[in-house]
């Protein structure tokens, strides 16, 4: 599937990235650097609740992301995210199983323990989400609110970890995350069998993917721990998440007739939450549901070229053509779905070719993103770095596994 680029150019580009990461650092700037301080986040709030004020306070911030991003600086320091965090763990533990080089799973370990240390501390259990003040639609989320949406991945970090060196003390941090997810997030029922989870345990029911992360990892958990109660709750949220796709396989961001844009990310997130949910139990509503959310994907969110398209149909103006982040979920689906779909092996080498030939850089990270004019080239470890880390690692594994597998058996 991925032909165009050989095994030995991506294993140059993750050497390279490594040596950037060693010299950049662990925090960046971020994607909502515009809007997480105070003067961004009234203007959004203002947006919000007065559109055409609001309108009025937020073009400074749109017109600095669209033609001079570097002014994300004047806005808010450089942040370490947890859900990068955990893609960096999740990385060089696949480097080290490729590698076996003991420096990758001192790596992966160091990542892990900082996730320990990052967690959001007001709470029992091991959970992580934004270290700012997060204005949404629906009011302001605190620093340190627990995010569904990033705490699978901290679980899938110390699950990788735990596969890899067997050391006990991951499994507890692991339970934890798991009692968390189950326990600290509200339901609501949308039919008999289904439920809809919030995005954070204050609420914010209807959201597609949360339920689908969820849902997830509720079920790896489940079963890793022989947890009932985990795989009962995992599978109403999956009913929802099966429910929620359209007749033309789409899912739209959230059920609640006012966030209904398609988008490509979020997209890929449920695509991947079946995809992983199916290879644990076998589902066949997942499989049904993955050949028709492909068969959308393919044919709405991506170009006439084969390249992510932010949205099906974008919901309001935006300052970018393209994003490193569609580029990384998509790769991510490509390597979990490789060989079932023909349309999406082509597009995921297609868009690997592409993110060789326009988004790697000569100091081995990638642009975040094409504006509509120019270049945003502002590292953002969160918003498309360590997603495409941990994507092209995917990417050599299986590379790897591949050729081994070719090989004549010489014993």
């Amino acid at each position: 599937m991925f032909d165009k680029i050989g095994p030995k150019a991506i294993e140059e580009a993750i050497n390279g990235f490594v040596q950037w990461l060693s010299s950049f650092g662990e925090t960046s700037q971020d994607h909502q650097d515009f809007y997480a301080g105070g003067i961004g986040a009234r203007a959004k709030e203002l947006y919000y609740k007065k559109p055409i004020l609001g309108t009025i306070a937020v073009s400074p911030m749109v017109l600095c992301e669209a033609f001079l991003p570097k002014a994300r600086k004047f806005f808010h320091h450089p942040m370490r995210l947890p859900i990068a965090d955990a893609h960096y763990a999740m990385g060089f533990a696949l480097l080290y199983e490729i590698t076996k080089d003991i420096g990758n799973l001192y790596k992966a370990r160091h990542f892990c323990q900082i996730l320990k240390e990052t967690r959001c501390r007001s709470y029992r259990h091991f959970a992580w989400g934004y270290p700012f003040d997060w204005q949404t639609k629906g009011g302001v989320i605190k620093a340190g609110t627990p995010l569904i949406t990033t705490v699978p991945y901290c679980y899938e970090a110390f699950e990788y970890l735990y596969r890899i060196d067997n050391n006990e003390d991951w499994r507890p941090v692991m339970r934890s995350i798991a009692e968390h997810a189950f326990s600290d997030y509200m339901d609501v029922a949308t039919n008999d069998n289904a439920s809809s989870c919030s995005y954070t345990p204050q609420g914010g029911c209807g959201v597609v993917n949360a339920s689908a992360y969820r849902a997830f990892l509720l079920t790896a958990a489940g079963i890793e721990f022989g947890d009932g109660r985990y795989l009962q709750k995992a599978l109403e949220n999956l009913q929802f998440v099966l429910a929620s796709q359209g007749k033309d396989g789409a899912w739209p961001y959230a059920v609640d007739g006012d966030r209904d844009f398609i988008d490509h990310f979020h997209t890929c997130f449920v695509l991947k939450a079946l995809a992983k949910i199916e290879k644990l139990t076998g589902n066949v509503d997942c499989r049904d549901a993955i050949s028709r959310g492909v068969g959308y994907y393919a044919g709405n969110l991506c170009d006439e070229n084969g390249l992510p398209k932010p949205f099906a149909k974008a919901p309001r103006m935006t300052v970018y053509r393209r994003e490193l982040y569609d580029y990384a979920e998509c790769l991510n689906l490509g390597v979990l779905l490789q060989g079932r779909f023909p349309e999406l092996d082509r597009i995921a080498a297609g868009v690997l070719n592409d993110l060789f030939n326009n988004w790697k850089k000569r100091d081995g990270s990638f642009r975040s993103r094409k504006l509509l004019v120019a270049w945003d080239n502002v590292p953002m470890h969160r918003w498309g770095q360590s997603m495409i880390f941990r994507s092209l690692c995917l990417i050599w594994q299986r590379a790897t596994e591949t050729k081994s597998l070719s090989e004549p058996n010489k014993g």
